[in-house]
């Protein structure tokens, strides 16, 4: 009966040893509350530097480093704010109402396939509601590494992100949304 047991966790661990990239990314999602990251964001050529805070599901708050320009959403609503401008949106009209949640991208996963990217990234296309999204992982951490979307009018949106910290602690009133001066 031992030498059976010992014979079962050896192949559990085989298997385990030999998951296949999407399962580790699958498993490394399921396990992540939150990220806090550094990006850097390129919109059809203009690029913009900061820090975001994502909290799953749905929510995130991205200070960037120039014009004051806050990104804030709840899990509803996504502002847009800097000194001069204001911008309310419902975040279920955004890409980032796919890309902040899990649970969609995780059963996207389960049915697409991957792509490696000079060896060191692991990328996902998908395509829904007139929007293609192209999420990347990183191949060792299997961490979220970065998207592109494309929007119904072809805006090409890229975030790169660094310094990526998991599981933080963070204070829930970060995702209240900023109002209209």
């Amino acid at each position: 009966m031992f030498k059976y047991f010992l014979i079962y966790i050896f192949l559990v661990l085989i298997s385990n040893a030999h998951a296949s990239n999407k399962d580790k990314i699958i498993e490394n999602l399921k396990n992540t509350r939150n990220l806090n990251f550094d990006f850097e964001q390129n919109i059809n050529g203009k690029i913009e530097i900061g820090n975001c805070t994502i909290e799953y599901p749905k929510k995130i708050y991205c200070k960037y480093q120039k014009n004051n320009k806050i990104l804030v959403s709840n899990g509803k609503s996504l502002v847009v704010k800097t000194i001069t401008s204001f911008y309310r949106y419902p975040l279920n009209k955004t890409p980032l109402n796919l890309i902040l949640d899990k649970n969609f991208l995780i059963k996207k996963i389960e049915n697409l396939n991957e792509r490696i990217l000079d060896k060191t990234y692991i990328n996902f296309e998908i395509v829904e509601n007139n929007s293609e999204i192209n999420i990347f992982f990183d191949d060792k951490t299997f961490n979220l590494f970065g998207w592109q979307t494309k929007d119904i009018y072809q805006n090409v949106n890229v975030t790169y992100l660094s310094s990526i910290q998991v599981n933080q602690q963070i204070d829930e009133d970060l995702f209240i949304l900023p109002t209209q001066n």
